[in-house]
């Protein structure tokens, strides 16, 4: 008997499936890189403070840019798309003129994204620490001003202060805020389990609704709570009351036992021992 004949894969088979193998990794690699451009552009904006003006001309020049992408395609406007190529190149180089301050500082604070942060950070201790500074220093009625920095960054506001760049402390926060310190106006910000920077200058809230009677601290902290995500405590110099602010809201005459809660709750990390 004739050995049984050994079945061929047509050679052009082959190729085929390898070329589709080939466009299926190249789609992928496209994708991942879309996405990663997109993400690192919605940081961008998201980290930059004030960045309402910045969304809206970049929402403005995406929707221009996507209309005569289509427009130019879809009716094969040959003398328009020439054009487009020609001012394109200029357009990009002038956007990274005007916005070259924010660009850079995206690209110096790229590192101290969170999401590199949760693959190296250690159990944190800023919520016990924290409060045993924000105890002593209300029953001494010292004030203070402490804004703790979630996923906006406040490295803008970080430029403006004195750079502390030190392992968060509770001695060292009240040694800041003590009234005879060099750095006890204006507010400390404080980053993971560090303090970045003090006598920092936060934005105060222009609302017209909120009570005149309202101190500076108080005010300072509401107005960095409305442009950003920051969690910002305050300590009365007056009464030596605990406040905080939010999301542009304050919660006034807080127990250690209520700040504490709002600290696990906002900062999502368990105080360590």
């Amino acid at each position: 008997m004739p050995a049984a004949a050994i079945p061929r894969i047509p050679l052009a088979l082959v190729d085929g499936r390898l070329d589709d193998v080939v466009g299926i990794a190249k789609m992928l690699v496209e994708v991942a890189v879309f996405a990663a451009v997109i993400y690192l552009g919605l940081r961008f904006l998201r980290e930059t403070r004030g960045s309402g003006v910045v969304r809206g001309l970049a929402l403005i020049l995406v929707t221009t840019l996507v209309a005569f992408l289509i427009l130019i395609h879809t009716l094969h406007l040959d003398r328009l798309a020439w054009v487009f190529e020609k001012i394109a190149p200029s357009l990009v180089l002038g956007l990274v003129v005007v916005f070259h301050p924010e660009i850079r500082r995206a690209i110096v604070h790229l590192g101290d994204a969170p999401i590199f942060g949760r693959f190296f950070r250690s159990d944190s201790k800023i919520v016990p620490r924290l409060l045993r500074a924000v105890a002593r220093m209300s029953k001494e009625r010292i004030g203070a001003l402490i804004a703790i920095e979630r996923e906006a960054s406040l490295s803008e506001l970080t430029e403006n202060g004195i750079t502390i760049d030190a392992e968060l402390n509770s001695y060292l926060i009240e040694s800041i805020f003590f009234p005879k310190s060099a750095l006890h106006d204006g507010g400390v910000v404080v980053r993971d389990d560090r303090i970045v920077a003090a006598s920092c200058l936060f934005p105060l809230s222009q609302n017209p609704e909120v009570d005149k009677r309202l101190g500076t601290r108080h005010r300072a902290a509401l107005g960095l709570s409305e442009e950003t995500d920051a969690l910002v405590l305050v300590v009365s110099e007056e009464t030596g009351k605990i406040s905080t602010a939010t999301g542009g809201k304050l919660n006034f005459d807080l127990t250690l036992e209520q700040l504490e809660q709002q600290l696990e709750e906002l900062l999502g990390r368990k105080a360590a021992a």
